[in-house]
């Protein structure tokens, strides 16, 4: 079911303020919204006037009322009686002729729809001398009585409202043709003229500010105009309706101040007080007028002033005693009126919801850890007054748990405190893949790279790193990091060469919605990400120079374009780039921009390989071993010298990365607690071997020469097993009484395979 009121969902931020401020609690709460429940709604407008996201807005009928003007039927304007307290910036001629120049054909005032109904009030009231009457001109209280208090349906007044009494006087003068439009601050209006009891008397309602809005986009001043004389009957008292006690004056109603039989009130507060006073039988009076808006009929929301009730009480005064209002009655209205249906019935639109049991307000009242009375603080932050309404209100379907302050604080402090914990572990998790490992080596070389670092930390200056690959860049860049004044901040890294241009645009400086395809959504960029900290672009001389000029633009004015967007922003990063290529060669070969090569070689620091630092050899080895024992989870703790050797005669190719994945390869290889030379590649035994085969070399030990020769036996002994079973391993294995798995080893070992013994040609 829809209704004038919409929930624009996208706004809407679950403050719960429409909830807390619905008088009947006519709003439900879903995942990402509240939407109104227009069977339980009474059209007061509250929660249009509390939302400050604007989430619930009026159904503008603005469209509705233009093409009832553009077509040949007549359109008849209907002021409402509140119009001079809104309208007050302008003369009631002059708002006539802006109404005109609309395309109304004419312009009638809806205090003559109160002199209409006048004669059936008082015919009523005393006709039931004992049962107390409820006015029924605001649509607002209509609505709460039928669908919330149906036990008070006797009492309402069986007389149609001021604007529908003068929809069917001006209908029937003029036939069914002719379209109604009333003009008013009620936006409960709107849900009265939908009613089928009442239906058909009113083509639209407008409020004032959707009528303010239509003047603005025609473009017509109100000040400017002339004036124009109304069309329809000219009111008397009528015009004094709007205000409280209004209708009493109309009714010709004197009262006895010390035993008053006519009650007027107003407000919301008012209104549901008294309403329940005469359900209980605590008020004895002939009739209550109740408006449901403060200040009555010039409460309504209809158009925005800053004008207080008193004002606007003021200005129905004056325009009441003003005698400068002009007419120019259709003579049509000074005929006998038409017999008029101005009666109306009403019918129980009240729809019972379930109610819980106490169990299951218990079950409910425990998931926000309520657990005994005094947990129920009743902070009303939820929107319902107490802690068991809202219990409630979420058995029914209306309200979420989420919704109870309290308990999403203390569920907010529990995440923070998990938070916390995944943060602390995480953080530990990373200083054992990077923080303890720092830089090792007291090599000349390691330590004028290390006193290059402590120069450089502190300041912003742009820092390219050079080296091979695997020599500890983006440790390097680590380190630069944490000794700079932006230690506190992010720092971000990207390897260039893992992400296509396009990609790699969209990584660094993001994109927008649309701006390719798979861009379902705004995304930031890493330079945006790292804003306040640092940014470290790995092997840098890879990128395009399509992004070499994005980059330079970057670091020229500190700021980025995303992908697909107009507008920049400005970021404060520092960089750190690192490569393994000679970009000095990239400049003379035309592949790399030479005025980003002299932006970014502002400080260099080249990392030396690891052959040209192996003093620090056995240092590193020993940091390695110890991150190593705690990614196998196992314990390891030495290194027999023989491996150590056999390393220092290695070449290193790929540096201190290799050798850190060839110390984790030999802890998962090892059977104790020591990384023997058997653990290493084949490669190293041979460098041994070769080693000591040079006649240049010292002679080696008894236990050296043993060793070499059990090595060489053992080699023997595996390419027999293998002559004698033609290369099949698992046969081999069996003859030798060995697993398979370690007469596999041993041939990994000797780079033997048995393969080559297939053929039976070994």
């Amino acid at each position: 079911m829809t209704g004038p009121i919409k929930t624009v969902k996208e706004r809407c931020r679950k403050c719960y303020a429409c909830v807390r401020n619905c008088p009947v609690k006519a709003i439900k709460v879903k995942a990402n919204y509240a939407e109104v429940i227009y069977p339980r709604c009474i059209g007061c407008g509250k929660c249009i006037a509390v939302c400050t996201q604007k989430a619930k807005i009026i159904a503008d009928s603005s469209e509705e009322t233009r093409q009832f003007l553009a077509t040949a039927k007549k359109t008849v304007a209907v002021l409402g009686c509140s119009f001079p307290a809104f309208f007050h910036d302008a003369s009631p001629g002059q708002l006539v002729t802006g109404l005109k120049r609309l395309g109304f054909s004419e312009v009638h005032e809806g205090a003559s729809g109160v002199e209409l109904i006048s004669d059936s009030y008082m015919d009523q009231v005393e006709q039931s001398p004992d049962q107390p009457l409820i006015s029924t001109h605001c649509p607002t209280i209509v609505d709460l009585i039928e669908r919330h208090y149906p036990q008070m349906l006797k009492n309402l007044m069986t007389t149609v409202s001021p604007m529908i009494a003068i929809g069917r006087f001006i209908k029937a003068h003029h036939g069914e043709d002719v379209r109604v439009i009333y003009i008013s601050s009620c936006i409960a209006g709107k849900f009265e003229i939908a009613a089928e009891q009442v239906a058909g008397a009113i083509d639209g309602v407008l409020t004032y500010k959707e009528l303010s809005q239509m003047f603005r986009q025609q473009k017509l001043d109100l000040n400017r105009l002339g004036t124009t004389p109304f069309d329809g009957l000219e009111p008397q008292k009528g015009r004094l309706f709007p205000i409280t006690g209004g209708p009493f004056q109309v009714f010709n109603v004197n009262d006895d101040f010390f035993h008053p039989q006519f009650i007027s009130t107003e407000g919301e507060e008012n209104s549901l007080e008294i309403i329940r006073d005469l359900a209980a039988g605590r008020i004895q009076a002939r009739l209550v007028d109740i408006r449901f808006c403060n200040g009555g009929c010039i409460g309504g929301p209809g158009k925005n002033n800053r004008l207080t009730t008193f004002a606007k009480r003021t200005l129905i005064h004056q325009y009441f005693q003003s005698g400068s209002i002009t007419y120019n009655t259709n003579p049509a209205y000074h005929n006998a009126t038409p017999t008029m249906n101005l009666s109306r019935t009403f019918r129980n639109k009240h729809k019972r919801l379930d109610l819980p049991g106490g169990d299951s307000i218990r079950k409910i009242l425990q998931q926000t850890n309520k657990v005994c009375e005094q947990d129920e603080l009743d902070c009303g932050a939820c929107g319902y007054d107490t802690c068991r309404e809202h219990a409630i209100a979420v058995y029914q379907g209306l309200a979420d748990i989420e919704m109870c302050l309290p308990y999403s604080l203390q569920r907010l402090e529990e995440d923070r405190v998990i938070l916390a914990q995944k943060y602390e572990l995480a953080k530990h998790a990373l200083s054992q893949e990077f923080g303890e490992v720092e830089i090792v080596g007291k090599d000349p070389h390691t330590i004028e790279v290390l006193n290059l670092i402590r120069q450089v930390g502190p300041t912003p200056t742009t820092v390219l790193i050079r080296g091979e690959s695997g020599t500890g860049k983006e440790l390097t860049a680590r380190a630069i990091h944490q000794m700079s004044q932006r230690a506190d901040k992010t720092l971000v890294t990207l390897n260039c060469t893992t992400l296509t241009d396009s990609l790699l645009e969209s990584e660094l400086f993001g994109h927008k919605k649309g701006a390719f395809t798979g861009a379902l959504a705004d995304k930031r960029g890493l330079f945006e990400a790292a804003n306040g900290g640092t940014i470290f672009l790995d092997e840098i001389g890879d990128i395009t120079p399509k992004l070499q000029a994005e980059l330079l633009r970057v670091l020229d004015s500190g700021e980025i374009r995303p992908v697909g967007g107009n507008s920049s922003r400005q970021v404060d990063v520092r960089l750190i780039a690192a490569t393994n290529k000679n970009l000095e060669q990239g400049v003379t070969d035309g592949w790399f921009r030479e005025d980003l090569f002299y932006r970014l070689n502002v400080f260099s620091i080249t990392m030396p390989p690891l052959r040209s630092r192996l003093d620090s050899l056995e240092a590193l080895v020993e940091q390695f071993l110890r991150s190593t024992s705690k990614r196998v989870n196992k314990t390891i703790d030495s290194i027999d010298r023989r491996a150590i050797e056999a390393m220092r005669n290695y070449q290193w190719p790929g540096n201190i990365r290799e050798l850190q994945n060839i110390i984790e390869r030999a802890a998962v290889l090892t059977q104790d607690n020591c990384i023997h030379l058997e653990n290493l590649p084949v490669v190293f035994t041979e460098l041994i071997a070769k080693h000591h085969d040079d006649p240049d070399q010292p002679s080696t030990s008894f236990r050296d020469s043993l060793e070499r020769q059990l090595q060489l036996i053992e080699k023997g002994l595996l390419k027999s097993y293998l002559e004698q079973t033609q290369g099949n391993v698992s046969e081999a294995a069996r003859r030798a009484q060995l697993p398979r798995r370690s007469m596999y080893r041993l041939l990994e070992r000797h780079n033997l395979s048995g393969e080559d013994y297939r053929s039976g040609e070994k």
